[in-house]
């Protein structure tokens, strides 16, 4: 037996870009990879919000992948993914590969998250 989904998934590939695609799912295991469906859910994730980087696994399918999140963030080099918007689970900012800003680090992070509306505590925790 066999479930279709259907889900509007825009690619890097020049091939696929924006293109609505048709993916099936059998025995539960969808065909796109892990890397691909957690690019799907962080380009999802609107501006001024943020998801931790469990809830980015666990809304790709995957339970307990938060480090395989953070490194697919690591070496993300599309603009149209909007890895700054991406947290660690206690709120703390985790690190940042300066794609949308000029250097990277926690502070370009910061900034990109302010610029969005998000408010921090005084330890610098994004309030989420």
């Amino acid at each position: 037996m066999s479930i279709q989904v259907k889900l509007k998934i825009c690619y890097t590939s020049k091939t696929m870009k924006n293109k609505e695609e048709l993916v099936t799912k059998k025995f539960g295991k969808p065909m796109l990879s892990f890397k691909d469906r957690v690019l799907v859910v962080v380009r999802s994730i609107p501006r001024g919000s943020v998801l931790s980087y469990g809830e980015v696994s666990l809304r790709a399918g995957v339970s307990g992948a938060a480090r395989a999140v953070g490194t697919i963030m690591s070496h993300n080099t599309d603009k149209n993914i909007p890895c700054h918007r991406v947290v660690k689970s206690d709120g703390s900012i985790g690190q940042y590969n300066g794609l949308r800003g000029k250097v990277a680090g926690t502070q370009t992070k910061i900034n990109l998250l302010k610029k969005e509306g998000l408010t921090f505590t005084k330890s610098g925790k994004v309030i989420f």
